[in-house]
């Protein structure tokens, strides 16, 4: 049996429900993913993407940067995230001056935490001023 040059304790990404996981890495690659059995959550238990569903992190197409292009006709290229963050909120500034706030509408997703999916939707009614919110429960 492959042995792990770490284990790493964290939460799996896959909904908001908070089960806890091992991560095995060797050769800083997850190759073992097991339920935390220490816990009140999910008492070692996993579901089938929970278990399984962790070839993305090592995808060689997995986006790492904030992609922007200059213009429509121009290729997509890495951004530093201040300047993607600064673009975003114009544009959101932009859209809510012009056409009002109900013209923008957030979806939140079963793949964020409840306190990330709180967060969005506090921001659309206190910030942006919308309370066209709605939620993917789809996995």
């Amino acid at each position: 049996m492959l042995q792990a040059d770490r284990v790493v304790h964290t939460t799996c990404p896959y909904c908001g429900v908070g089960c806890q996981v091992d991560l095995h890495i060797r050769d800083e690659h997850i190759f073992r993913v097991e339920g935390r059995f220490d816990n009140r959550v999910n008492f070692g238990q996993l579901c089938v993407k929970g278990r399984f569903g962790y070839d993305y992190v090592h995808a060689p197409d997995r986006l790492r940067h904030p992609l922007m292009r200059a213009s429509r006709s121009e290729d997509f290229a890495p951004v530093p995230w201040d300047k993607a963050l600064d673009v975003v909120a114009g544009r959101l500034r932009e859209i809510r001056e012009r056409y009002g706030p109900r013209s923008i509408a957030f979806l939140t997703s079963a793949k964020c935490t409840n306190e990330e999916n709180y967060l969005l939707q506090k921001f659309a009614r206190a910030v942006i001023g919308t309370n066209t919110v709605d939620h993917c429960a789809r996995l």
